[in-house]
C-alpha cells in the first residue's frame, strides 16, 4: 500500500511538471481519493455501489461504507429482505405475522381487556395487537414508538408474549431474544427467498443498514441473529 502511494505521489508531480499546478489539482484529488476495499468477486457488485450522501437518511449506513470482508444489508437492494422492515410474512406459534418488524412491535401492546396495559388509565393504544402483527416496514416501527411512550409512562420496561411478561431490552440473551431468534428462523425458511439472499452472502460478515448505537442488546443485533441461522443453513446444505 505504501508503495502504491510513492507511486501515486511520483505520478502527480510528474503530470503537474508536464500540465502546471492547475491541472494536477484534480489529479491529486482523483488519486488520493478515499479507495473502496476489494470486493469479492462471487458476490454481486451492486451490493457494494456507492450512494450519494446527499438525500440520504442519518440512520443510514450505506452500501460502500462496508469493511473488507463485510456486507451491508441495505435496504437499496435485495438484501432488503433480510430486514425487519420487510414483507416477509410468515406463521409463528399459530399465528400469521405480515413482518418481523410486525412481531417485534406487536408484543409491546395489551393481549386482552384484562392486560394491566389495556386498564391502566389515561393511556390511548392506536392499535390492536392483532393490527399491529399485520404492519410492515415503518408503519411497524412507528406503530412500536407509539407503545413505547405508554410503557414509559406506565414505568414498565416489560412486553409479553403468550401471556408471559419478558424484558424488553436485557442486555444478556434472555426470553426475548430467543423469541426473535425462533421467528427470525420461522421467516427465513418460510420465505425462499429470504432464504436464498442469505445463503448468498457466503462467508460475508453481515452488518446492520442502519446505526444502533453502542452495545445494543442481542435481540437489536438482527445481523448476529441472521448471520446464526445461515450457518444452521450452511450445514444442512452440506449435509
Amino acid at each position: 500500500m505504501r508503495t502504491k502511494l510513492l507511486a501515486s505521489g511520483a505520478l502527480i508531480l510528474v503530470l503537474a511538471a508536464c500540465y502546471g499546478s492547475r491541472a494536477s489539482i484534480p489529479l491529486q484529488r482523483a488519486l488520493f481519493a478515499p479507495q473502496q476495499p476489494v470486493r469479492d468477486s462471487r458476490y454481486p457488485a451492486h451490493w457494494w455501489t456507492p450512494v450519494s450522501k446527499e438525500g440520504a437518511p442519518a440512520w443510514e449506513i450505506l452500501p460502500q461504507e462496508a469493511g473488507p470482508g463485510e456486507v451491508i444489508l441495505s435496504k437499496r437492494n435485495e438484501l432488503g429482505l433480510l430486514s425487519n422492515f420487510a414483507a416477509t410474512p410468515f406463521t409463528f406459534k399459530g399465528k400469521r405475522y405480515a413482518s418481523l418488524e410486525g412481531f417485534w412491535q406487536m408484543m409491546k401492546y395489551p393481549e386482552g381487556p384484562e392486560d394491566p396495559r389495556a386498564k391502566f388509565p389515561g393511556l390511548e393504544w392506536k392499535y390492536s395487537r392483532e393490527q399491529v402483527a399485520q404492519l410492515t416496514s415503518f408503519d411497524a416501527k412507528n406503530a412500536g414508538t407509539a407503545a413505547e411512550e405508554n410503557m414509559k409512562k406506565m414505568g414498565i420496561t416489560w412486553v409479553t408474549f403468550a401471556g408471559k411478561r419478558i424484558e424488553y431490552r436485557s442486555q444478556a440473551p434472555g426470553e426475548h431474544y430467543r423469541l426473535i431468534v425462533a421467528a427470525t428462523r420461522a421467516k427465513v425458511r418460510q420465505n425462499l427467498e429470504v432464504k436464498k439472499v442469505l445463503l448468498a452472502t457466503g462467508d460475508l460478515i453481515l452488518k446492520p443498514d442502519h446505526h444502533q448505537g453502542a452495545n445494543p442488546p442481542p435481540a437489536w443485533r438482527y445481523y448476529d441473529i441472521l448471520t446464526q441461522i445461515r450457518t444452521e443453513l450452511q450445514k444442512q446444505k452440506g449435509n
